[in-house]
C-alpha cells in the first residue's frame, strides 16, 4: 500500500521527502482526518485504557501528555494504511490508494465527549498511547467529510510542552523540529506524514511503537546531516500551513 510512497518522495534513497508532488489528477482534495481526543479534564478516567488510575498519573505528572497525543497519531494514520481493509480487495482500499497517489494531507481535528464517541462509529483506527488517543478516519475529499467530522474544530486547543525524557531503547524515533513551534494539530499531521514515509521506505508491515520527542536545534543539525546520509527519513512540507514551503519538520530515525 505505501510503496508508491517511497518512489514518489525518494525515501530510502537521499532520506528526504522531496517537495513539489503534483496535484490530485482528478482535482479532488483529499484528506486523512485525524481526530486527537482533547477532553475538558484531561485526567478523565475514560481517557485512556488503563482506567482512572493511569489517566490521574499520566496527568497529574503533566511529564507527556502532548507528546502521547502526537505518539497516537502518529501510529494511528499508519495502522490505516496498513490495515487489512486498506489492502487490495479491502473494503478501504480504493479510497486509501487513490489518497496515496496524491499528497498525503491530513487534518487534524479535536474531539471530546460524545463528539469523540461519533467519530468511533466512522471507517477508521484509534490508538492510544498511555491517556491519549487519536483517531485517524478513511481519507477522502475535504469539502464532503461526514457532519461527525466538520462539526469538530481545526485549531484553538494546544497542550503544553511537556518533557517525556529519553525515547525508550530500540523503537523508532520521530524527531520535531522544536524551532518551528508548531500548534498540536500541525504537529499531529506532520509526526503521521512521519510515519507513513518511514514504514514506506522501510517496508514495514506493522506498525512499530514510535516515539517523539523535540530537537533541540544543535540535535536537529545532526538529525540533518543524517537524512542527507540516508540514514533517516526527513518530512519537507508542502507549505500550506504554518510553515514556508519546503520546510523540513520532522527527521525519523530506526530503533
Amino acid at each position: 500500500m505505501l510503496a508508491p510512497l517511497a518512489a514518489r518522495y525518494g525515501v530510502g534513497r537521499s532520506g528526504v521527502a522531496r517537495v513539489g508532488i503534483p496535484p490530485e489528477p482528478d482535482g479532488v482534495v483529499r484528506a486523512m482526518p485525524v481526530v486527537l481526543r482533547l477532553e475538558r479534564t484531561p485526567s478523565l478516567g475514560s481517557v485512556g485504557p488503563e482506567g482512572p488510575t493511569a489517566a490521574r498519573r499520566h496527568c497529574d505528572t503533566g511529564s507527556s501528555l502532548r507528546t502521547s497525543v502526537l505518539e497516537a497519531a502518529a501510529r494511528a494514520a499508519l495502522a490505516l494504511c496498513l490495515d487489512p481493509r486498506a489492502e487490495p480487495g479491502g473494503e478501504w482500499h480504493d479510497d486509501v490508494a487513490t489518497w496515496i497517489d496524491a499528497r498525503i494531507r491530513k487534518i487534524a481535528r479535536r474531539a471530546r465527549g460524545a463528539h469523540w464517541a461519533a467519530v468511533q462509529e466512522l471507517p477508521g483506527v484509534t490508538v492510544a498511547v498511555g491517556a491519549a488517543q487519536a483517531r485517524a478516519l478513511l481519507p477522502g475529499p475535504v469539502d464532503d467529510v461526514p457532519k461527525a467530522v466538520s462539526r469538530l474544530q481545526i485549531g484553538g486547543t494546544d497542550l503544553p510542552d511537556d518533557q517525556p525524557g529519553q525515547p525508550p531503547p530500540g523503537v523508532p524515533v520521530i524527531w520535531v523540529n522544536g524551532a518551528l513551534s508548531m500548534t498540536l494539530g500541525k504537529a499531529a499531521a506532520q509526526v503521521g506524514h512521519a510515519s507513513m514515509l518511514d514504514a514506506a521506505a522501510r517496508g514495514l508491515t506493522a506498525v512499530p511503537p514510535y516515539a517523539v520527542r523535540n530537537a533541540a536545534p544543535a540535535a536537529w543539525a545532526r538529525l540533518c546531516d543524517a537524512a542527507d546520509r540516508g540514514e533517516a527519513v526527513a518530512v519537507r512540507d508542502a507549505g500550506f500551513t504554518e510553515v514556508a514551503p519546503g520546510t523540513i519538520t520532522t527527521i525519523t530515525t530506526p530503533g
